[in-house]
This record gives structure tokens, C-alpha cells and sequence, in this order.
């Protein structure tokens, strides 16, 4: 790794946060808004992923829980990464594929928001927990790669990141999902 590697890396970051184009901009105010009305009537955000993507749904979650810039009250907001027991215990009693999708199963309820996130898009226990909680009478959305993937058409609003490098997908993940905590706080407590 070099000095020069470092700053191509960074360069790559800041293209594919700039590659984003307006469509794409009003769509994280649409995913925002619409976790902002959910909330109003008493509904949760529950978000899921795999490796990095589950990172990411524990570090959004968290930041409608605890708190983004205000002081506030809690958002109701979990991740479906956290608990190995549960993890763990779907994943021996049913298989992998349907770790997310028991729990959208005992956990979410109409109305809720659920978010997929997969960098390709085609994560078969994403899909899975976001087509049962569509079911559900759930609002689904998903974060993905450039050709969304499987996801892309399953979900009521996705961000497909013009991207297909990982790390540079994962990267707007977490700028877009930092600003969509940042809207729904400011909306809902401003």
C-alpha cells in the first residue's frame, strides 16, 4: 500500500458519493419521510444485512436509538444482526437463509419500515425477510450495489448505489443512512 493507493482510494470514495445523482438524492429524502411517518404512528425501523451490510444496520439502528445530533427521545429501531443466540439457533433449527426472516416474522408488524441492505442485492435471507415482511404489511426498502440486484424489485424504495466495487458501495451506504438518521431526528424532534 502506498501513499499514492491511499489517496486513489479516497478519490474512488468521494466519485462514488458524487456519482449519485439527483434522483437518487430525492429518493433518500423519500426513504427518510417515510420512516418519519412510520414513527409518527408508533412504528419501528428494523434494519439487516450480512458481513459489512449487518455492521451497517447495527450502526443505523443505533443512531435512531440513542441518539444523531439532538437530545431526544429513543426511536424505536432495531438490527437484526445482533443476537447470536437467535442467530444461531434460526440458523441450526431452519438454515442461514432464514435468519433475518423469522425474526421479521415474531418482531415487525404493519406499518413497520424493514431495510435490506446488500451490496449486491441478492442476499437470500434479505430477500426472504423483505418479501415476508411486504407480506406483512410492512414499507420495505433496500440499499444495494448498481444493478440492485434481486432486492431492486421486491422492495417499495431502493437506493442503488452506481456503483459495483464493495467497499465504495458500503461507503454510500453509510453517508446515505447517516443522512437519512440525521432527517428523521431533525423532522421528528425539530
Amino acid at each position: 500500500m502506498t501513499t499514492e493507493r491511499i489517496r486513489e482510494a479516497f478519490r474512488e470514495s468521494i466519485e462514488a458519493k458524487e456519482a449519485l445523482t439527483d434522483d437518487d438524492i430525492e429518493l433518500i429524502l423519500e426513504m427518510a419521510y417515510t420512516m418519519v411517518e412510520a414513527i409518527s404512528q408508533g412504528n419501528k425501523v428494523i434494519w439487516m444485512g450480512n458481513g459489512g451490510s449487518a455492521a451497517d444496520a447495527q450502526h443505523l439502528a443505533a443512531e435512531l436509538v440513542s441518539k444523531f445530533y439532538m437530545e431526544r427521545q429513543g426511536i424505536p429501531s432495531l438490527a437484526l444482526s445482533c443476537n447470536t443466540s437467535v442467530l444461531t439457533a434460526i440458523g441450526n433449527d431452519y438454515g442461514f437463509q432464514h435468519v433475518f426472516q423469522r425474526q421479521v416474522e415474531a418482531l415487525a408488524r404493519p406499518g413497520d419500515v424493514v431495510v435490506g441492505i446488500s451490496t449486491s442485492g441478492n442476499s437470500p435471507n434479505v430477500l426472504l425477510a423483505i418479501e415476508l415482511a411486504r407480506d406483512m404489511g410492512c414499507l420495505t426498502m433496500g440499499m444495494t450495489g448498481r444493478s440492485g440486484g434481486k432486492l431492486a424489485d421486491v422492495v417499495d424504495l431502493c437506493l442503488k448505489v452506481p456503483s459495483d466495487d464493495t467497499p465504495r458501495i458500503q461507503e454510500v451506504h453509510i453517508t446515505a443512512g447517516h443522512i437519512i438518521c440525521e432527517i428523521v431526528e431533525s423532522v421528528t424532534f425539530g
